[in-house]
Formats: C-alpha cells, sequence, structure tokens
C-alpha cells in the first residue's frame, strides 16, 4: 500500500504514522528526516539544500521533488510519506515518478484537526532538557509543576517555535499551501482521500484510519 498522510502542524501526524506502518509494513518516508539526512551526507544535493536552509530560505519545489523521489526510489513495497507533498507542483511531480515507477498512490489519508485545539496542544508541550521526557501543561502535567518527574528540581522548557504566535502562523500556511493538494487529490478519480477526524482521542484516530484503508485492499 502507498498512501500520503496529510494534517495540519500538530495533527497527530507522526503518531499516527507509527501506527500505519505497524500495521501494514510500510515505509515511513518524513521529508523532515529525509531532509536532515541528505544534508548530513555531503551530497551535493545536500550541498545544495543547505545553502537555501542556512539562508532561511524556503526549498524550491524542484530541489524537493529531487531529494523525495531519490529516497522514493530506494523504497521496495508499500511506503507511507509524511509532509510531502506540501505544494500542487510537488504532488504533480510526485504523480510522474510513482507513474513511472508503476506504482501509484493507493490513497491519500488527512487528519483534519480545528486549528483551536492545534494551538492548544502545541502552546501548552514542555519537555525536559536532561532526559528528553515530554509533558503538556493540561493533558499529561508533570507531578510537580514544572519540574520533570524523573529529574529531581529539573526545570521543563517550550520550544522558540511553540509560541501561539508561531503556531498559528504555521497553521495559516499549512491552510494556504497545503489545502490546494488536498483539493487536487479530490479532484484525481484514481485516489481515494480518507478524511478522519482528528479531534478524536489519539486510539479512536488510528481505529478510524486502520478501519478505513483495510476496507480499500
Amino acid at each position: 500500500m502507498r498512501i500520503v498522510l496529510m494534517g495540519a502542524p500538530g495533527s497527530g501526524k507522526g503518531t499516527q504514522a507509527k501506527a500505519l506502518v505497524d500495521r501494514f509494513g510500510m515505509t515511513h518516508l518524513s521529508s523532515g528526516d529525509i531532509f536532515r539526512a541528505e544534508k548530513a551526507s555531503g551530497s551535493d544535493l545536500g550541498k545544495k539544500l543547505a545553502e537555501y536552509m542556512e539562508a532561511g530560505q524556503l526549498v524550491p519545489d524542484d530541489v524537493v521533488v529531487e531529494m523525495m523521489a531519490k529516497a522514493i526510489g530506494s523504497v521496495d513495497g508499500g511506503l507511507l510519506l509524511d509532509g510531502f507533498p506540501r505544494t500542487v507542483a510537488q504532488a504533480e511531480a510526485l504523480d510522474v515518478t510513482l507513474s513511472e515507477a508503476e506504482t501509484p498512490l493507493d490513497a491519500v489519508v488527512v487528519i483534519n484537526v480545528d486549528d483551536e485545539p492545534i494551538v492548544r496542544r502545541i502552546v501548552g508541550r514542555r519537555s525536559c532538557p536532561a532526559c528528553g521526557r515530554v509533558y503538556h501543561v493540561e493533558f499529561m502535567p508533570p507531578k510537580t509543576e514544572d519540574e520533570c518527574d524523573d529529574c529531581a528540581g529539573q526545570a521543563l522548557t517550550q520550544r522558540a517555535d511553540d509560541t501561539e504566535d508561531v503556531v498559528k502562523e504555521r497553521l495559516a500556511t499549512y491552510h494556504q499551501q497545503t489545502e490546494p493538494v488536498i483539493a487536487y487529490y479530490r479532484d484525481r478519480e484514481a485516489i481515494q482521500v480518507v478524511d478522519v477526524d482528528g479531534n478524536q482521542d489519539v486510539s479512536d484516530v488510528t481505529t478510524a484510519m486502520i478501519s478505513a484503508l483495510e476496507s480499500l485492499s
């Protein structure tokens, strides 16, 4: 099975990607992980990527597509794409890549979550700089306020990009750039778009996704 997993930042894609990989045995290709690995490799493509990232510029579609096509070409069997495609141009290029390999997409899974709970989820995240354990001030608070349960006296920290203003900016970018990609796939009769309510409990989201995908196979 070959699917694209889509959803706004904070919609739970990482958690649900793991559940889908475990259930269907797919290879998980996260664009973020691939970006970092390619950059660290020192390859010509990685150097090109680093130039844009270090200058604080968006990586052009052709560079992103080249990098992801390379990763996709190394996969034999099912795959789950996470974080790609982000634009319609990338989606069109992905179609060409998969068509040439005669391995078209089976489905696009969209985790739909309202903006307000996403802001609450992300802004409330805290982590321990010593052990890395993650908390949430509302949903999974530490026993002692602002202190790690495992590292006595260690103050929890908030990521610089987990502030409300930054999260709202990221959501605006998602709505502007990525939602047209979902519309693009809805217009493709050969690809099934599976909508899942991401406002449910995590386990219910997982159950709904797996049930929907099993009905396609």
